[in-house]
């Protein structure tokens, strides 16, 4: 089976033979049993498990199943059948644990588009998760930085709170195929933070263009989401960088609440991938 990725040594297309991946040159890779393949060349791995750790898949695991951020899930699907021909190709940059990939492979396959779904990250732990949410799906340990992607490979790209990696992106992305960076908004968040922090700031409101990108749009996607449990509170915070910088004093205010209203805000940016 052609596989969306490529060879992170010589760059050759992969094939999959079973749980193989192999190029002309030689090169192959053994799937995890897990059913991910590790695309991550030694010397772009800066630690030993890159990426997110196991506790914070655990929680972002438990969160998105709880269906929070089904309003921005359904967004990204929507915006991506409307973007797709028939044959294509779809690469979650930064999939985690696979919430929005298997939305995105679900919406195609019920509209009867014959498409090839595709997700990497750097973190085994949410990979791990990703695989058995969207088995339909290929998923990889790479980097956003040095995809294992050939040249105008895909027709939509997905950037779902990765870190942007513009000028990969305009190398993979077809011309004429879309780019969707999703970002906080002003008031993503907001009340979380009141409670962590004494000074709690507002993201930045932002529309920057990138060199072989056009904007075609900005579309909002802002809900309150009525949280009535500790579990999903701290979930919450934990699949968020919050957890790494904040006080301990704000993780006891937090872990001490039943409860929060909270804004979910969130910019999807629609890039058309000139040429």
């Amino acid at each position: 089976m052609t596989s969306l990725f490529s060879c992170p040594i010589c760059a050759h297309p992969l094939q999959r033979d079973g749980r193989t991946y192999r190029c002309s040159q030689g090169h192959c890779y053994d799937m995890a049993r897990e059913g991910y393949v590790h695309l991550l060349p030694a010397n772009k791995k800066h630690s030993a498990n890159p990426g997110d750790d196991r506790e914070m898949a655990a929680a972002r695991t438990r969160f998105l199943d709880g269906g929070w951020y089904a309003p921005l899930r359904d967004t990204l699907c929507r915006l991506t059948l409307e973007h797709t021909p028939h044959q294509c190709a779809v690469l979650d940059a930064g999939c985690g644990e696979g919430y929005y990939t298997q939305g995105l492979y679900q919406t195609l396959e019920r509209a009867g588009r014959q498409a090839r779904v595709a997700g990497i990250d750097l973190s085994k732990f949410a990979l791990k998760k990703a695989a058995r949410r969207a088995p339909q799906g290929e998923f990889a340990v790479a980097s956003v930085y040095h995809l294992p992607v050939a040249d105008s490979a895909v027709d939509v790209l997905v950037d779902c709170f990765a870190p942007l990696a513009a000028e990969e992106y305009r190398r993979v992305v077809r011309p004429g195929g879309v780019f969707l960076y999703v970002v906080p908004a002003p008031d993503h968040l907001m009340e979380l933070k009141q409670v962590l922090y004494p000074q709690p700031y507002r993201n930045p409101e932002e529309a920057v263009t990138y060199p072989g990108f056009s904007y075609l749009d900005i579309l909002p996607v802002t809900q309150t989401m009525h949280i009535r449990d500790r579990q999903t509170l701290m979930d919450l915070f934990r699949m968020t960088p919050y957890a790494w910088k904040t006080p301990k004093e704000g993780v006891e205010r937090l872990s001490a609440l039943e409860g929060l209203d909270v804004t979910m805000d969130f910019r999807v940016h629609l890039f058309a991938r000139e040429g």
